[in-house]
């Protein structure tokens, strides 16, 4: 009853519902303007932790018993035209250039980068564990005939381009409720958080956003202590640190190794690559991101920057989950640009119905897992899914060895068929084989047991013979296609299996909440330099403009296309923004055959404001279709002849902004059961409900530049789902 929550979503979240204060914000620029104003108004009412932010390299994070520290008071050289630029470093003092040895003994250069303190400037280097140097927070003079700005400096003065009201004004909330969130955020020492997912991410400026709230959170020191921001921790269970019973990263030693530049581009820079024909480039390239889900397929269509001969989808359904994804049906359906199209799916879904062939594959209570942790937990875990039921596909034999059809039964097959390396016997070591996927899903179960320790410290407790009793009888319905207790065994070696044992009792390996703590602080703090400044983004050009990119987070008016260019859907008419959420009963994809969960919400509906629903003429229960400024029609075009309208029920509701419309993502499917269709002469028979209710990204807004995909994040973050203008036009 202590904790106070306020959240800030244009809907009433039932997170929303329990909050201290809901702030209804405009989606389209509000998440951002809200983190300046906040910014702003920490500065200005000294409510910033100066203390932590002083210190510029580890010896004066170490010094005050920080986790952590920032680039707050390092100095930035100011161009000319009033821009950022990079760091001020010692060279631009006439000091010496330090040469530096690594541990192979060769040498490198080290320039180091420069604080101001009082009259003096001193130099240092951020990894430095012995000379603690704290540098002057705000920053605004010439030192050599350079201007120079701190870092603070250079985004307090961002924060200062509109009023904390202006701000607010512009967020679409009242500027005393953010005032009232602002004292309460900064009254409690550390102990405070901004915890931000998906509707600050997915906007043109993600990037931006998401550094802007960090650095809220940097700004009140809260890094690493509790109450405060947390990171991600997890267990090490590819083996490759000293100690561990299995490195199964040696599994392609002397094998197939990447070259070259991905299809998405990711990691590579556009000007220093071979494919450089000037600016713009075809299509963006991501110097800063690996995974942007979104330009896989549409990459594929363009054939840039090569032409592909096959594509192999698992788990994912991009037509169905991405914004604009009915841009993607017609590449799937041109052999010319995608010769062969192989999926793996639990279902014939609104993606795989355009494979030439699906591979059957288990589904999660079937299958293991290996998920990882999450930013918003703190203490260290490794949750395990595991084969809990006999599995419902068919078997087959590879490399000998009988087992059910699925993703890693097809992985196997072929690396048998092509003979691969990294497969089959002695894989791992002699009589460690690479035949079964438990031949290295246990293996990476024993290197979590085993822990992070060389010596083994903390390793878990082994299972006692009542335990692995309990356990071996538990799994007496699997067939032994999924268990073999001695098989398993075999496996791990009998010295690990106890431990195995131990860890898959209990679906992974979780931290005690106690022990995540110690003296107000985590045990699993992020213990590294908290990036407020990113030199690497000025010093690169975006490929599409030919210009740096900005190089902190601040306020980026959008939705922008790839070239940056504001698209004014609004302004023609597109009134509604619209947005999306899930259910607490569906996924994006996957659970609209699932009865027992649709009996509970069978249908979704098109949610807007009861003003809104006034405004417009609509009743509750009036059908309505979505269109927009890049699918006029309001239609998914199939590509065969189909064409199925993005027609819901409307429903006025209190809990969401005037002028946003909202709809749950997993319902108004049209594969996975939802329309006919024949296997083999055999047809399968339709269940209407699995087609209920609405499901509208297709009316989010295309790219203009790049015609085939949807709105991205500049730098290389998320698709867009929150900044697409649409139309509500009724149906009689």
């Amino acid at each position: 009853g202590r904790m106070k929550i306020a959240v800030i979503d244009p809907r009433c979240s039932k997170t929303a519902a329990r909050a201290w204060k809901w702030l209804p914000v405009e989606p389209v620029n509000g998440v951002p303007a809200i983190a300046m104003a906040l910014i702003g108004w920490i500065i200005d009412n000294g409510r910033h932790d100066a203390q932590y932010l002083a210190n510029t390299n580890k010896a004066a994070a170490r010094e005050d018993n920080e986790p952590t520290w920032s680039q707050a008071a390092w100095l930035v050289k100011i161009n000319p035209d009033g821009t950022s630029g990079q760091y001020l470093r010692a060279s631009d003092l006439g000091r010496p250039i330090e040469t530096r040895t690594k541990k192979d003994g060769s040498t490198w250069p080290f320039d180091a980068f420069v604080a101001k303190s009082g009259d003096d400037y001193a130099t240092f280097d951020p990894n430095d564990e012995t000379t603690p140097i704290e540098g002057d927070l705000f920053v605004d003079t010439t030192v050599n005939g350079i201007a120079v700005k701190s870092v603070l400096q250079i985004i307090y003065d961002a924060s200062k381009v509109r009023t904390f009201d202006q701000w607010c004004d512009l967020a679409g909330i009242r500027s005393s409720d953010l005032n009232e969130i602002a004292k309460e955020f900064t009254s409690h020492g550390k102990k405070a958080v901004a915890d931000l997912h998906r509707g600050v991410s997915q906007h043109t400026s993600g990037f931006y956003n998401v550094t802007a709230w960090y650095t809220v959170n940097a700004l009140i020191g809260n890094i690493g202590w509790q109450g405060g921001l947390c990171k991600a921790t997890t267990w090490n269970y590819t083996g490759n640190l000293p100690g561990k019973p299995f490195d199964v990263t040696k599994q392609y030693a002397g094998g197939i190794k990447a070259w070259g530049v991905n299809i998405i581009r990711h990691s590579a820079v556009y000007d220093q690559s071979t494919l450089f024909e000037g600016y713009p480039a075809k299509r963006t390239w991501y110097p800063f991101s690996t995974d942007i889900y979104q330009e896989v397929i549409p990459s594929i269509g363009d054939q840039y920057p090569y032409p592909i001969k096959a594509l192999l989808l698992y788990m994912g359904s991009p037509v169905y989950a991405l914004p604009s994804g009915h841009t993607l049906i017609e590449i799937l359906r041109d052999t010319a640009k995608l010769p062969l199209f192989i999926a793996s799916d639990i279902t014939v879904g609104e993606t795989s119905m355009f494979a030439d062939y699906i591979f059957p594959d288990t589904t999660y209570l079937e299958r293991w897992e290996f998920p990882g942790a999450h930013p918003s937990v703190s203490p260290k875990v490794f949750p395990i899914r595991q084969p809990a039921v006999a599995p419902l596909v068919g078997k087959v034999t590879v490399f000998g060895e009988e087992m059910a059809m699925n993703l890693e039964a097809l992985i196997l097959a072929m690396a048998e068929k092509l003979a691969l390396p990294g497969y089959g016997d002695n894989v791992f070591g002699p009589g460690r084989h690479m035949r079964r996927e438990e031949d290295l899903y246990l293996r990476m179960v024993a290197n979590v047991a085993f822990g992070d320790k060389p010596d083994g410290s903390d390793r878990v407790p082994p299972a006692d013979a009542e335990e692995i009793r309990i356990f071996e009888a538990s799994r007496r319905h699997l067939p032994k296609t999924v268990f073999d207790a001695q098989r398993w065994k075999q496996v791990v070696g009998a010295e690990n299996w106890p431990y195995v044992v131990y860890v898959l009792n209990r679906g992974g390996r979780f931290q005690s909440y106690a022990d995540a703590y110690k003296d107000y602080r985590l045990t699993n703090a992020y213990d590294k330099m908290v990036g407020l400044y990113f030199e690497n983004l000025v010093t690169t050009k975006n490929s599409i403009t030919g210009k740096p990119y900005h190089p902190h987070g601040d306020f980026i008016p959008g939705p922008t296309d790839c070239a940056g260019n504001i698209i004014r859907d609004r302004e023609a008419g597109y009134e509604m923004t619209l947005i999306t959420y899930k259910y607490i009963t569906q996924t994006k994809s996957r659970t609209g055959g699932n009865y027992w969960l649709s009996a509970v919400y069978p249908e979704n509906f098109v949610e807007i404001s009861t003003h809104d629903l006034r405004r417009l003429g609509l009743r509750n229960g009036d059908k309505v279709r979505a269109v927009s400024a890049t699918n006029p029609e309001g239609v998914w075009d199939l590509g065969n002849g189909t064409r199925i309208p993005m027609v819901g029920k409307v429903k006025g509701i209190e809990g969401i902004r005037p002028g946003v419309a909202a709809f749950s993502l997993g319902h108004g499917h049209w594969a996975q059961g939802a329309t006919s269709m024949e296997i083999d002469g055999v047809a399968v028979q339709v269940d209407q409900r699995r087609a209920r209710g609405f499901h509208a990204n297709a009316a989010m807004r295309v790219d203009p530049v790049l015609r085939n995909t949807t709105l991205s994040d500049v730098v290389g973050g998320s698709a867009v789902f929150y900044q697409s203008q649409i139309k509500l036009v009724k149906v009689d």
